[in-house]
């Protein structure tokens, strides 16, 4: 998605609006009480189940003992318990992983995403084309949602969720110039992550605490369930 070059004034503008807009719901901002309960605190619960089940040693052991099934089948029953994936988007990664290559393919997929070294692009883009190769059942697996969902949950310090019509409706009102294309890449991924850091600048005041908290806000400026 492209937007109109705005000047610097309209800019601030309407990044301003999408502020108030979200102080408007949460009057004490990424502490208040009531986006605690409504936002935050479902997300932060599963990275902490994340981390107590999968975290990098015991994800390595569980691989090194070729446990893929019980790694796939944890890490979408700590997704399952957030709102974070469509029903559908829910059903079809837990065909995808219901044979021992499937399960296989994520588990050695996520663990080399999540805990090896290599540049940022490297492991994403080597995630990408894990998920693009399990099996599908009816509905496709290779979806923004499913391939940011379960890095988000594991290390949301450092990586973000994508809703896609949620998040450009969020840009084109916060005029940010999200550079959105729908099969997974690495591009829109970056562009993702700038948009999320500059929210981060801009709403410094509410000290923001990791990319729940950006995604969250994104969520609240572009969805319907919380109108303007």
């Amino acid at each position: 998605m492209k937007l109109i070059i705005a000047s610097p004034h309209t800019v601030k503008a309407a990044r301003k609006r999408c502020i108030s807009k979200f102080l408007h719901y949460f009057k004490k901002g990424f502490q208040d009480e009531k986006y605690l309960g409504w936002e935050r605190q479902y997300k932060s619960e599963a990275h902490i189940q994340f981390q107590q089940k999968l975290d990098a040693k015991t994800f390595k052991e569980l691989l090194s003992a070729k446990a893929y099934e019980t790694i796939a089948h944890t890490a979408i029953q700590i997704e399952s318990k957030t709102n974070l994936l469509f029903s559908f988007e829910k059903m079809a990664i837990r065909d995808a992983v219901k044979s021992k290559e499937g399960a296989k393919q994520f588990a050695t997929g996520l663990f080399q995403y999540l805990y090896t070294t290599g540049s940022s692009q490297q492991r994403f883009e080597g995630f990408v084309e894990s998920i693009s190769q399990l099996p599908r059942k009816q509905t496709r697996v290779l979806t923004w949602p499913l391939v940011t969902v379960f890095s988000f949950i594991a290390q949301p310090e450092n990586h973000i969720f994508l809703k896609p019509k949620v998040t450009q409706r969020a840009a084109e009102k916060y005029k940010f110039d999200f550079d959105y294309i729908s099969p997974p890449n690495w591009d829109t991924y970056e562009s993702l992550l700038a948009f999320a850091e500059q929210i981060r600048s801009d709403t410094k005041f509410l000290r923001p605490r990791d990319f729940i908290d950006l995604q969250s806000f994104i969520w609240v400026v572009g969805s319907d369930e919380y109108p303007d």
